[in-house]
């Protein structure tokens, strides 16, 4: 079985914003010009195909990233010709905080990004935290300045706010004909035409010659723009210089080499709504966004020798893919989707999973139109699917070929910060919530279950109060569990601030063979290094999220084989907590020296021994408890300002900023977390509901002495 499409064909690419700014809308839009949908569904309905969640339709939000294929022909080609076609591998992920988790691991395995903002809003906080994802992953990007039909909009405004706030990459490639309700069209300033969107879904694009009024503007952005282009091509630029018109499609060939550098970030805009822009927008996917075959290949390392390798987008290279997400369908079981960066798949062969060891038989592959299925025999290198069937296996994990294993970098997933108790309501709902919980962990990684260990209540943790709603709803309707939930909670930590050292020798005699550890150990805060220095380390540092483990240990005082042993009693203390029974962060600690007993030391001792070292040396660090503090924008009309940043500070919060945007005014600043539940009800009673807000996780913080006494005293 041949691909169907060449790989310089194929374009894997996410639509990423803000919530509101219109991703949906756009995805919509897509899906309708490409003929996958023959209606638009609308997000203000609950009718859009790619939110296909019953809680998205209901509130009107993207929760879950959806997957989707299309195909186009740009159309400055002859749409009838089907060698001109395109094959379109989409993802629309989540704007809103809580669903980061869905932004970040479908980044990991796109090759492009299209970032959509609000016209009125220009870059918001979550705009931020998507461009800083986007940038880890070195993922080439777009601009889609949407909604300038709204009243407010300021193209000028927004890209403006892009420069400002994300890249001084960032270049006009178009230009608004009119905004707000005067909004027609838009001016391509490469080609230097005029466009406009007729027909009742804006299906006809009629190019004209640039209406008189908008002339000199387009001449000035043109200028800047063929500046912008020419500066990535020696030759080019030299021949710019001498004052040599450089064609089009020159222009075109240079851009999209510095756009897949990441030197270029082309802005385009229009209206989703309105149906204007869409169709440009696909066109320049196809002329500026890397196909499979344009990035660098990916690097990972193989699990039996450490060795790196490569894999590169061929269909003829041992296969190479990553699992990015789970997904219980309630038609065909578990859905593990995945990206193949190298080979192919068969459907009914065996895949090897680099992290477990274990082979597992693929039984069927789809390929996913959001939550209706197509299946296929084959995929290719470049190609995103879903196969049914593997059951151990989890984000981020890397299936291969046996013979040629591999093992990819996996994904990187943010801490959880809210927590909840949860109680079945009645016996029969206790067996059916284990199993509702544990199938959701695994579905999503930042949602943690855990047992208290001294009331043995069900604790859930998740990325904030919206989240941990949608999983109790979840529960609810698709496994049909009824449960009682808790009020929601701060996920504090601790952390030490000083450094210390302990020395613990357990020793217990109990006739026969006893038990002996002995170790010495110094701890301090962890430092915060960057990928670089991280990567220097030496080989006998182990690091992990908010732990590095020393080994020092020299000439055998404690044998090899109990140094795990040792790690694992660090990391079972960490645990704990020191302070109130919070678990400790940025720790680092170092096994220098101990003793052993030819008989009487196992693993078992030396695990207690190093426990006890630890929480005996925490002590003396100087431990404090750490509070999440949160990013947070409101929105905000004049008059409410000083009651705004009032109650903000009596939140404890500190007020960082304030600015224009539109008739309105945006307060930043940094709150704690404990102090922002119920904030919404608070800001509509003040702002007669005319304000709004928005949070993100910022860091942890240390929480002043007097609150930690009050948190201290709650836990005991």
């Amino acid at each position: 079985m041949q691909r169907d499409y060449p790989l310089e064909k194929v374009r894997n690419f996410g639509i990423i914003a803000h919530i509101d700014a219109g991703k949906t809308t756009v995805s919509e839009r897509i899906l309708f010009y490409t003929g996958v949908s023959h209606k638009i569904g609308e997000v203000h309905e609950g009718e859009a195909v790619m939110d296909w969640m019953e809680q998205e339709r209901e509130r009107g939000i993207t929760i879950t990233s959806a997957a989707t294929t299309c195909f186009w022909v740009p159309t400055h080609d002859d749409v009838s010709d089907v060698s001109k076609k395109y094959r379109f591998n989409i993802i629309d992920t989540p704007g809103h905080v809580d669903f980061t988790v869905e932004v970040e691991r479908s980044l990991k395995v796109l090759d492009g990004g299209v970032v959509v903002f609000d016209g009125v809003a220009g870059v918001e906080p979550q705009s931020e935290t998507v461009w800083r994802q986007a940038d880890k992953y070195k993922v080439p990007r777009m601009c889609f300045i949407n909604k300038l039909d709204r009243t407010g909009a300021s193209f000028e405004r927004s890209f403006k706010s892009i420069l400002d706030r994300l890249t001084k990459k960032a270049v006009r490639f178009q230009i608004p004909m009119g905004e707000e309700e005067h909004h027609v069209g838009e001016i391509d300033l490469l080609t230097m035409k005029a466009y406009f969107f007729e027909g009742e879904m804006g299906n006809t694009v009629r190019e004209d010659e640039i209406p008189a009024e908008y002339r000199d503007d387009a001449e000035t952005y043109h200028g800047e723009l063929v500046e912008a282009i020419v500066q990535h091509d020696e030759n080019a630029m030299n021949r710019f210089l001498e004052g040599e018109e450089i064609s089009v499609d020159e222009l075109r060939a240079i851009a999209r080499k510095a756009v897949i550098a990441n030197e270029l970030i082309p802005v385009f805009t229009g209206t989703a709504l309105k149906n204007k822009g869409v169709q440009l927008l696909l066109n320049a996917v196809v002329d500026y966004l890397p196909s499979p075959l344009d990035v660098q290949a990916i690097t990972g390392e193989n699990p039996k020798t450490g060795e790196k390798e490569e894999r590169h987008s061929n269909d003829d290279e041992p296969f190479a893919a990553l699992a990015f997400k789970l997904a219980v369908d309630p038609f065909v079981g578990q859905l593990t989707f995945f990206r193949v960066y190298s080979g192919t798949l068969e459907a009914g062969s065996y895949v090897y999973n680099a992290r477990t060891g274990n082979k597992e038989r693929i039984g069927r592959i789809l390929r996913m139109h959001s939550n209706d299925r197509e299946e296929v025999k084959k995929v290719f290198a470049g190609e995103i699917a879903a196969a049914v069937g593997l059951k151990d296996v989890r984000t981020g994990d890397t299936l291969c070929d046996e013979g040629h294993p591999v093992l990819l970098e996996g994904i990187e997933f943010p801490e959880p910060v809210v927590s909840l108790k949860i109680e079945p309501k009645t016996k029969a709902d206790q067996e059916k919530m284990g199993l509702a919980l544990s199938r959701l962990a695994q579905e999503d990684p930042t949602f943690k279950v855990s047992t208290d260990q001294e009331t043995l209540e069900t604790i859930v943790s998740g990325m904030g109060e919206l989240h941990l709603d949608i999983i109790v709803d979840r529960m609810k309707r698709e496994f049909k569990v009824e449960a009682n939930v808790g009020k929601p909670q701060v996920a504090y930590r601790e952390t030490i601030t000083a450094s210390s050292e302990s020395e613990v020798k357990y020793i217990k005699q109990t006739g026969g063979r006893g038990q002996y550890g002995h170790v010495k150990i110094r701890m301090k805060p962890m430092e915060k290094l960057s990928e670089e220095e991280i990567a220097d380390l030496p080989k006998a540092v182990k690091r992990s999220e908010g732990f590095e483990f020393v080994n020092s240990i020299k000439g055998g005082v404690i044998p090899q084989e109990y140094i795990p042993a040792c790690e694992k009693g660090f990391k079972e203390a960490m645990e704990k907590g020191i302070v109130a029974g919070f678990p400790l962060a940025d720790v680092s600690v170092e096994l220098y020296d101990g003793t052993y007993h030819e008989v009487d030391s196992s693993e078992v001792a030396f695990k207690i021994a190093s426990s006890q070292a630890f929480q005996e040396a925490a002590q003396k660090a100087k431990p404090v408890v750490l509070e999440p503090m949160m990013k947070v924008e409101v929105v905000t009309p004049d008059q409410f300002m000083g009651d705004i940043t009032g109650n903000l500070s009596s939140k404890r919060g500190q007020v960082e900023g304030t600015e224009d945007r539109g008739m309105n005014k945006v307060v930043r600043a940094s709150v704690p977390l404990s102090e922002m539940f119920g904030y919404m009800t608070q800001l509509r009673s003040m702002t007669e509901g005319r304000a709004s807000f928005t949070m993100e996780f910022a860091e942890y913080a240390i929480v002043p002495q007097n609150i930690a006494d009050e948190i201290v005293a709650k836990r005991k």
